[in-house]
């Protein structure tokens, strides 16, 4: 939707700029809420830069993913390359967009596993951690509609997009999905915040946005018009992630009600 910006002889993306934005709300938002919730600020942090890390990397795998059967195709043919070199500048575009739900899956391992190192309650970490995601998709959502490396469908309403890095996007009025699940994801971060302050559901703000997101992700995603994501069975790869990511929050609560079942049951 907006060109790149020239700034020092350098070209910044919208999408660049609207995650920035959102790195520096989210931080700030996650040294403070955890300060009023008694966590240790600085773990905090450290347990964010943890989940961005993991964000990166499985976000540009799950994207490759998406290619699977592109990549299948080039690692028949590898004597086809003269060098290791040429062979990663080769299939680099296969890698080079990013998927959400591998950045997020990602992200919750990494982070998972730093806390559980620290040996600290993870449950109060978690809760902030499930306001922050949403709070920062927000913004990133806001910079892939003004990039335009997402679209909706063709629609009577909506925007013509002129400068999306998607060819085939440009020149039909879309449907603004983007702008849509931003508008989600703020009102999610908002719900999951009063939440945390009411102090509700304690422990349990990550399942709450694991049933959120996925649903609303699952019916958005019919609402978009790129099909480069990858279909399954008349399913998009996100759909299908969604669906499992619901069926596995139901499986764990259930899983964690039976314990703290059995538990007060032994100590009676």
């Amino acid at each position: 939707m907006v060109p790149p910006i020239a700034f020092f002889g350098r070209e910044l993306y919208p999408y660049t700029l609207a995650a920035l934005a959102g790195i520096l709300v989210t931080l700030l938002f996650a040294y403070v809420a955890s300060k009023k919730q008694g966590l240790d600020e600085i773990n905090m942090l450290f347990a964010l830069l943890f989940a961005a890390a993991g964000a990166f990397l499985g976000g540009h795998i799950l994207y490759g993913v998406t290619n699977l059967k592109e990549l299948i195709v080039v690692f028949r043919h590898l004597d086809a390359f003269g060098s290791f070199g040429s062979f990663l500048k080769f299939i680099y575009p296969y890698f080079s967009g990013a998927v959400f739900y591998g950045g997020l899956l990602c992200g919750l391992l990494l982070a998972w596993l730093y806390l559980r190192r620290t040996k600290r309650p993870i449950g109060g970490y978690t809760d902030v951690g499930a306001v922050c995601i949403p709070l920062f998709h927000g913004f990133g959502r806001i910079g892939c509609f003004l990039s335009g490396c997402c679209f909706g469908v063709e629609s009577s309403c909506g925007f013509v997009m002129h400068h999306s890095i998607m060819e085939e996007a440009n020149g039909v009025r879309r449907f603004p999905v983007q702008l849509c699940e931003a508008a989600f994801n703020f009102a999610l971060a908002l719900t999951l915040y009063y939440l945390l302050k009411k102090k509700k559901w304690r422990g349990r703000l990550l399942n709450v946005y694991l049933y959120a997101y996925p649903t609303f992700r699952f019916l958005d995603e019919f609402l978009r018009g790129d099909a480069y994501r990858g279909i399954w069975l008349g399913l998009s790869t996100s759909q299908w992630i969604s669906l499992l990511l619901i069926l596995g929050n139901t499986i764990y609560l259930l899983f964690s009600r039976s314990r703290s079942k059995q538990k007060a049951a032994t100590e009676e």
